[in-house]
C-alpha cells in the first residue's frame, strides 16, 4: 500500500496559540543583535510565517545585522526550552491526542509541516504532554531556516515523491504553501482564523476544531 502522510502544523493546530510566544523572537534578537522593535512600530500580523522568516524580517525591520541570523536562531532555540517549564507550557489544542491516534488507525502517518526549528517543534510538543513519538520526524519538514513556507512545502514535495500527503493547518498561509505544489490543504478553525476565513482558501474541508470535525477530517482523507 502506498504510504499517505498528513503533515501537520503545531501552532494553532496541534497547540493552542499563545499570546507571549512572540517574546523568544524579540528576546534572541535583542539579546544577539541588540536590537528591537521601534516604540510606535505597529503589530505585524506573523501567523503563518516560518522562524527563519520571522527572524530575518525582524532583523531588516529593526536594523540589525541580517549576518547574525544563525546566530538569533540558535539563541531562540536555547530560550525555547522554557516551554518545558509550567510558566511557559503550551497547551494542546483539543482532541489533537483522539485525533493522531485516529489517523494512524485509518493507516495514514503523521508528520510535521512546521515554521519551527526542529527543537522549537519537539519542546513545544512535549511541554504540551503531546506524545512526540506518536509523529515520524524522518518525514517532518521544519521551517527555522526557510524564509517562504512555499519554500518548505517544495522541499517535503521533493521530498516524498509520489507519496499522497496532504497538509493541515490553520491559517491562509498554509493552504497558500499547500497550493504551490499541489498537495491537498485541510484546515482546522482553533488558530488565528476563523472558518469563514478559512473557507476562502482552497481547503478541501474546514473543521470548528479537531473535537467536533474528526468526522469529517476523516471523511474527507478518504478520499486520497
Amino acid at each position: 500500500m502506498r504510504t499517505r502522510i498528513v503533515l501537520w502544523d503545531i501552532d494553532g493546530t496541534l497547540l493552542l496559540n499563545s499570546a507571549t510566544a512572540g517574546a523568544f523572537y524579540h528576546d534572541a534578537i535583542r539579546e544577539v543583535a541588540g536590537v528591537g522593535p521601534h516604540p510606535d512600530e505597529p503589530h505585524a500580523v506573523e501567523h503563518g510565517k516560518t522562524d527563519g522568516q520571522i527572524l530575518a524580517e525582524r532583523l531588516e525591520r529593526w536594523g540589525g545585522d541580517p549576518a547574525l541570523f544563525d546566530a538569533v536562531s540558535r539563541r531562540m532555540d536555547e530560550l525555547s526550552d522554557a516551554y518545558l517549564t509550567d510558566a511557559a507550557r503550551r497547551r494542546a489544542a483539543p482532541g489533537v491526542d483522539a485525533t493522531v491516534t485516529a489517523l494512524a488507525a485509518a493507516g495514514w502517518t503523521n508528520g510535521l509541516l512546521t515554521g519551527n526549528s526542529p527543537h522549537r517543534a519537539r519542546v513545544k510538543l512535549e511541554g504540551a504532554g503531546i506524545a512526540v513519538a506518536a509523529f515520524d520526524w524522518d518525514r517532518s519538514w521544519f521551517g527555522g531556516r526557510y524564509l517562504r513556507r512555499s519554500d518548505l512545502t517544495a522541499a517535503a514535495r521533493s521530498d516524498l515523491g509520489d507519496t499522497t500527503a496532504v497538509i493541515l493547518g490553520d491559517t491562509p498561509a498554509d493552504g497558500e504553501a499547500a497550493d504551490a505544489v499541489g498537495f491537498p490543504f485541510l484546515a482546522v478553525a482553533t488558530g488565528a482564523y476563523s472558518e469563514e476565513d478559512l473557507r476562502g482558501t482552497s481547503a478541501r474541508v474546514v473543521l470548528p476544531d479537531l473535537v467536533r470535525g474528526l468526522p469529517a477530517l476523516l471523511a474527507a482523507l478518504s478520499a486520497f
